[in-house]
């Protein structure tokens, strides 16, 4: 139902005789606000206007555009495309009408109309529009809203990964903002070799992002790590290396912990799993102890 409160409905006649412009002007006047339109052209300026009409009787026999001329027009543009087309004409054929519903109107009424059929039809249609409008606020509004939670999900996200590295970090600060330098590295890698034959099916724009997300929490099992041996100065015996090596392991099982209690997999997270576990290959290696230890061996 319309509103009782609401301003009152427009309504747009289109029609090149006058007399039929006075008869439809005094039949809706009490209930609506009509326009009038003597030709196609002026009929698609008003629709087109900053006040469309919500809803517009057509006649189809008109000199220059014809009905169905101003019909496909206002279809084919996403502007009026929404706005019920009526057409009120002479041509009762049935191939006339189930044209006209094929182009999209969704009424046809023959002349010589009668008023409380053109009333109730209108009425009918116009309430539909006021549904249909709703209907498409309400998605848009979920849409939008959808779209907001899950930008503040990502920010909260993305905040709890960075302070739980940078708690990680906390324990080892000697190797000089370590998390920003890695997902840099990572970035710039994952840019390099997205047009290489060997790595461009995997590294979509969504996978890099991902990789940069998850970069931050390779070093996160380094909490485990005994301060004697994380904190340690000098070189690592080679049972103490061993036991720092196992922080990947330890950062790998915290986050399969964190994903059991989610009860869900994150994409973000099984990479993060996989970097935690594999990333002290021979050449990270190598950088870690070159960063940590400048003057050690290569």
């Amino acid at each position: 139902m319309i509103p009782s409160d609401s301003p009152k409905p427009s309504v747009l006649v289109v029609d090149d005789t006058p007399d039929n412009l006075t008869l439809m002007f005094s039949l809706l006047k009490e209930d609506y606000t009509v326009k009038g339109a003597s030709n196609g052209e002026r009929a698609l300026k008003i629709a087109r206007s900053e006040n469309p009409p919500d809803l517009i009787l057509l006649d189809i026999m008109m000199p220059g555009l014809s009905g169905y001329d101003v019909c496909r027009a206002l279809k084919s543009d996403p502007a009026t495309g929404d706005i019920p087309i009526i057409f009120l004409t002479a041509m009762s054929e049935m191939e006339d009408e189930k044209l006209g519903l094929e182009m999209g109107a969704v009424d046809y009424i023959t002349k010589p109309v009668s008023p409380p059929i053109v009333l109730a039809r209108i009425k009918t249609h116009l309430e539909n529009k006021v549904a249909r409008d709703f209907l498409r606020d309400q998605n848009t509004f979920l849409e939008n809203e959808v779209a907001r939670r899950m930008r503040e999900v990502t920010a909260i996200q993305n905040v709890t990964i960075l302070a739980m590295a940078s708690l990680a970090e906390t324990r080892d600060n000697e190797t000089g903002n370590h998390i920003r330098r890695t997902q840099q590295y990572v970035r710039a890698l994952a840019e390099k070799l997205k047009t290489h034959p060997r790595f461009s099916a995997y590294l979509t724009p969504r996978q890099i992002e991902i990789l940069c997300k998850s970069a931050p929490l390779h070093d996160i099992g380094k909490v485990g790590i005994p301060d004697s041996i994380l904190l340690k100065p000098g070189k690592f015996e080679p049972e103490e290396f061993e036991i720092m090596k196992t922080h990947t392991t330890l950062g790998k099982e915290a986050i399969e912990r964190a994903e059991i209690e989610l009860g869900m997999e994150v994409e973000f997270l099984s990479c993060a799993k996989q970097i935690a576990a594999s990333h002290h290959g021979a050449a990270i290696l190598k950088d870690y102890t070159v960063t940590r230890f400048p003057f050690a061996p290569g």
